[in-house]
């Protein structure tokens, strides 16, 4: 059933080109950004992945999607670390995070092991280290290990997983634009606007992938991922030049390539092209996914302008989610996190207030 629900994971992945090149920084120096913020990196479920960390209070884990990084965050970083610790790392195959060369290493239960292995060092759990390696656990705490995790795009539909396999650990779980592993499976199989839409991955999981999307310096993922921003202002100089630092990080182009590779992800009704990368050793997406209950109390916040997940994610999602509140954000994109801050930081202030 793991198996199943990672590849119900990996079609949910929403649109956006990935890049790499010959700029890059090291580990221990990350870009400075504004605010109080502080780079920390955690060995866990063997990698290493870094995060940023703000603020004291309860735990609230912030999951960035593709092709992302902990900065598509700072907003909520910035509003939430003033009651909470807010954390919010680079996914497994980003920015500076590891990048584990095994498509194998990409599939769905090691993402979703990631988050638990993170959290629970970062809560203190009984019986994990906080330091595996010097075995420091003086920061050890007894009792329940929970928090509140919101996330966007893949690190949506890894947070999906995770709320189902370990409810016992969230408090409450906020989704932007990733749809439930369940209702997108049956679109890939079922909805031929859906199908249109997700074409992109079988491009992705192709074998020149990585020389499509790096071509003329970022032209492309600039465009498609921050172009609207750059001439709105909602995205300035200074952030685009913190994502193409990000792109440019070595291996970090085929490590988002392979959460596609890793699944064998694309619509029910297209064949995988010719030569895809991965094609060979990684099966076809499951033709029926067990549906995944989640018992949570869940927020979904949904830019209702998103041409790769369209609306129709939301039609049902009452049947899998018990606890559901859905926010529509009717001039939002797939970018509705830094589209529209305030609306975003509004929406899971209120819910975090609910009992």
């Amino acid at each position: 059933m793991r198996f199943a629900i990672g590849t119900a994971i990996a079609m949910a992945a929403a649109a956006g080109v990935f890049a790499e090149g010959d700029r890059s920084r090291s580990e221990s120096q990350p870009r400075p950004v504004p605010g109080p913020v502080s780079h920390e990196y955690a060995k866990v479920n063997g990698v290493k992945l870094h995060y940023v960390r703000a603020g004291n209070g309860p735990l609230i884990v912030f999951l960035h999607g593709f092709p992302e990084f902990w900065y598509e965050w700072k907003h909520q970083i910035a509003e939430f670390s003033t009651d909470h610790t807010a954390v919010a790392p680079d996914m497994r195959g980003y920015n500076l995070s590891s990048k584990p060369t095994e498509i194998p290493a990409y599939q769905m239960p090691n993402l979703v092991e990631d988050v638990r292995a993170l959290a629970s060092k970062l809560l203190g759990c009984r019986g994990t280290a906080l330091d595996s390696d010097a075995g420091d656990t003086s920061r050890q705490q007894p009792g329940p290990c929970r928090f509140t995790l919101v996330a966007h795009d893949w690190g949506g539909v890894v947070a999906w997983v995770f709320a189902a396999q370990y409810p016992e650990m969230l408090d409450k779980l906020v989704i932007v634009n990733a749809p439930h592993p369940t209702i997108f499976g049956k679109l890939l199989r079922e909805d031929a606007a859906q199908q249109q839409a997700s074409s992109y991955m079988l491009m992705f999981r192709g074998e020149k992938a990585e020389e499509t999307l790096s071509a003329d310096s970022y032209s492309r993922l600039t465009s498609m991922v921050l172009g609207a921003g750059l001439k709105d202002g909602t995205v300035t100089d200074a952030d685009r030049k913190m994502y193409v630092d990000a792109w440019s990080q070595p291996g970090a182009l085929t490590g988002g390539l392979n959460y596609y590779r890793a699944a064998g992800i694309g619509p029910s009704t297209a064949a995988a092209p010719t030569g895809a990368a991965g094609s060979s050793t990684t099966p076809p997406p499951a033709a029926a996914i067990p549906p995944l209950v989640i018992r949570v109390p869940t927020l979904v916040i949904w830019g209702e302008k998103d041409t790769a997940l369209l609306t129709g994610n939301l039609s049902g999602l009452d049947q899998y989610v018990s606890k559901l509140t859905i926010k529509r954000v009717p001039e939002g994109t797939h970018w509705v996190v830094r589209e529209k801050p305030a609306d975003v930081n509004r929406y899971i202030r209120d819910f975090l207030a609910q009992p």
